[in-house]
């Protein structure tokens, strides 16, 4: 490589990698963002927001984003999304109030639509022939190393020093990227890119998204008392109506829906929406049961999901190379009902297991404790093994199921739907713990009203009790957050035996798959399904 693709080629990783990092490093720094002062949210209210309000901006401009950055010039769409992340970084880094950081990782999404695109058209325009298939195996492979190895650094920061490190690391991830951007990277763009932009469609999805989701969780949060989620989850309702008529009729549509009519893509985005939406949803409740309810230290959460994060690493490229002799159908079945069983485990997980402390202070605490590997761990490798066989045959069935023309489009399109079951299933995820974690506090204290704004001050689901409860409330609360985590892993097993059962009855028995470059993506294209 000359010095100006290497630059070019560690701005695209750093680019991408921080969005992904982020995604990983935010989930553990959760219990302790739960504890800043709030005036308006709940505590798992906040907590939820933090995550949907990101993907839920992110999702829905991540097909205009792409278009912008074809139009105007990739290097400076891309350059505006480093500076609009880096500045959004350091306002969740130093915000006061749940509220406000809630508003600023909403900011964070927009910033990062602008680069999740970007950095593989980049790849894509600045390397041709071999050297674009290598670019895409060291990009594929350093992306997936700051996935897997960022979360333990991340879970040390968070212990030693604050959550905030979680959001103020990124910064001078930033500024290197940055300065290789301006300095290094030449600019491209696509000259033939039409200059019609949906705004109007990207903006109506991001209301059904955000309507529906706020709308749902703020209206359980308040017991369905409140105006304000009555009139979100309305406005949602008519958007998400609104938005495919708006797709029919528009001459320049944000989403072609003839793409659709092909079945295999169909199939493949119902099983994408259904999938990641509950491993979205696992990652975030998962977190907040291990540090907020049975007390890991930030760095034992994350390295309990190590192995996962292995198992992907090692064992998706040999399931690329299964995929093209016996068909993806077969991978899209079995992995699903894999990651079923594993979230079946955690519906047994007792309130009792010891937690994984994890403390570099006293090395004993290194060791896992014997209730980890039998509680924890078989659910970890049954999650990352069925993970492992669903990313690549998930991404080549995509690719071969609409034209090559269409190909960043489509991707596009996945990508967004990977995202958008975060926001809409945590929503519903949301209302079964809230409910079930109040129904069970009431039965196991007499006499307590669980819709007494005091009690609901004191005690949330998934979060340690406020300093001053009464012991058998607290006892009580940590009972019902596990029950209620428990009905959530059931939610979540639901949806994955949904998304198996759509890719076994709507995928064809043996569907062709045309062959990518290394790194799992198609020329030009997005990866899809990143498990971040």
């Amino acid at each position: 490589m000359t010095r100006t693709e290497r630059w070019t080629l560690l701005a695209a990783i750093l680019g991408s990698g921080i969005v992904f990092l982020d995604g990983t490093i935010v989930n553990l720094a959760l219990p302790q963002i739960g504890r800043l002062p709030t005036s308006f949210l709940g505590v798992l209210e906040g907590q939820a927001y933090v995550v949907a309000g990101y993907l839920a901006v992110l999702s829905a401009l991540l097909i205009l984003a792409g278009a912008l950055a074809d139009y105007y010039g990739r290097r400076k769409v891309f350059a505006i999304g480093l500076v609009g992340f880096g500045i959004s970084s350091l306002l969740c880094g130093i915000a006061p109030s749940l509220e406000l950081i809630v508003l600023f990782r909403i900011l964070q999404g927009a910033s990062g639509a602008l680069l999740v695109p970007g950095s593989l058209s980049i790849i894509t325009a600045t390397f041709s022939g071999a050297d674009r298939s290598k670019a895409f195996g060291t990009w594929a492979a350093s992306t997936s190393g700051l996935a897997l190895f960022g979360q333990p650094i991340g879970g040390l920061l968070v212990d030693s020093l604050s959550w905030r490190a979680a959001f103020l690391l990124n910064i001078p991830l930033v500024a290197l990227a940055l300065w290789a951007t301006i300095r290094h990277m030449r600019e491209t763009r696509n000259e033939q890119a039409d200059r019609h932009f949906d705004w109007l469609g990207a903006a109506v999805g991001a209301v059904a998204i955000g309507g529906l989701s706020f709308g749902a969780t703020r209206g359980q949060q308040r017991e369905w008392q409140d105006s304000l989620a009555w009139g979100a989850l309305i406005v949602g309702a008519v958007a998400l109506v609104l938005f495919p008529i708006l797709m029919v009729r528009r001459r320049h549509p944000l989403v072609s829906l003839d793409l659709f009519r092909n079945r295999e893509f169909a199939v493949i985005n119902l099983s994408t929406f259904l999938i990641y939406g509950a491993l979205y949803v696992t990652f975030q409740y998962t977190a907040l049961l291990y540090q907020g309810t049975l007390g890991y230290s930030a760095v034992g959460s994350a390295l309990v999901g190590l192995p996962a994060g292995v198992l992907l690493t090692v064992l998706s490229a040999r399931v690329g190379s299964l995929v093209g002799r016996f068909g993806p159908r077969i991978f899209l079945v079995a992995g699903p009902l894999l990651m079923a069983a594993g979230q079946l485990w955690y519906a047994r997980l007792p309130s009792s297991s010891k937690p994984w402390l994890a403390e570099l202070a006293n090395p004993a605490t290194l060791i896992p404790p014997l209730d980890v590997v039998i509680d924890v761990l078989p659910a970890v490798l049954l999650f990352g093994v069925g993970i492992s066989l669903v990313v690549a045959p998930l991404t080549s069935t995509l690719m071969s199921s609409i034209p090559t023309g269409n190909s960043g489009l489509g991707s596009a399109i996945n990508n967004a739907l990977s995202r958008v079951g975060q926001p809409l299933i945590g929503a519903v995820i949301f209302v079964a713990i809230t409910g079930s974690f109040y129904s069970s506090l009431a039965a196991r204290v007499p006499g307590l009203d669980p819709s007494d704004t005091a009690i609901r001050a004191a005690v949330e689901p998934l979060n340690p009790p406020k300093p001053g409860t009464s012991p058998d409330v607290a006892a009580a609360a940590k009972e019902a957050s596990v029950d209620a985590f428990h009905l959530a892993a059931l939610v979540t097993v639901g949806l994955l035996v949904a998304g198996a059962a759509a890719n076994g009855i709507g995928l064809r028995e043996r569907t062709t798959i045309r062959a990518a470059p290394r790194g799992g993506t198609e020329a030009g294209t997005q990866p899809v399904g990143d498990p971040d």
